[in-house]
C-alpha cells in the first residue's frame, strides 16, 4: 500500500502546485477575482479530500520517499523553458490535469466519492483552461 500512497502523495503535491501557479497567475496577471476564487475552492476541496483518506496527510507523509525517488531529478528541456504567462499557464493545468487524473484513478481504491470529487476538480480544470489561456499562446502545451 506504500507505492500506492507514495502516488496519491506526490499527485496531490503535483495538483497542489499546478492549481497555485494558475491561481496566482490568474490572480496577479489577470486580476481576475470570480476565477480566483474558483481555483482557490478547488485547492480547499483538495485538502480536504487528504484529510478523509485513511491516516490522513501523516499516512501520506509517511509513505514519501523524496530522496529514493527514481524520477525526482529527471527533467526536459521544455520544462526549463517559460517565455510568457500563457506558457506558464498551458504547463500548469496539463501538468494539474494529469495530476487529477492520477488521483482519480488511484482514489477509487478508498473512495469512490473521493474520485468522483477529483473529476470534478479535472473537469473544472478543462474548463478554466479554455476560458484563460490567452489565445496566442493556446499552441503551447509542452511541460
Amino acid at each position: 500500500m506504500d507505492g500506492v500512497l507514495r502516488i496519491i502523495d506526490a499527485n496531490l503535491n503535483r495538483l497542489r502546485e499546478g492549481l497555485r501557479v494558475i491561481e496566482d497567475t490568474i490572480r496577479f496577471i489577470n486580476d481576475d477575482r470570480e476565477s480566483t476564487l474558483v481555483l482557490k475552492d478547488a485547492r480547499h476541496t483538495l485538502e480536504n479530500l487528504v484529510n478523509e483518506l485513511p491516516g490522513g496527510y501523516m499516512a501520506l507523509l509517511k509513505s514519501r520517499d523524496s530522496a529514493g525517488d527514481v524520477g525526482a531529478g529527471l527533467n526536459t528541456d521544455s520544462e526549463m523553458t517559460r517565455r510568457t504567462h500563457g506558457e506558464i499557464l498551458t504547463a500548469n493545468f496539463k501538468r494539474a490535469q494529469e495530476a487529477a487524473r492520477v488521483l482519480e484513478e488511484y482514489g477509487k481504491i478508498f473512495s469512490v466519492e473521493q474520485a468522483v470529487e477529483i473529476k470534478k476538480i479535472r473537469f473544472l480544470l478543462y474548463g478554466l483552461e479554455k476560458e484563460l489561456i490567452p489565445a496566442h499562446d493556446n499552441n503551447t502545451s509542452s511541460q
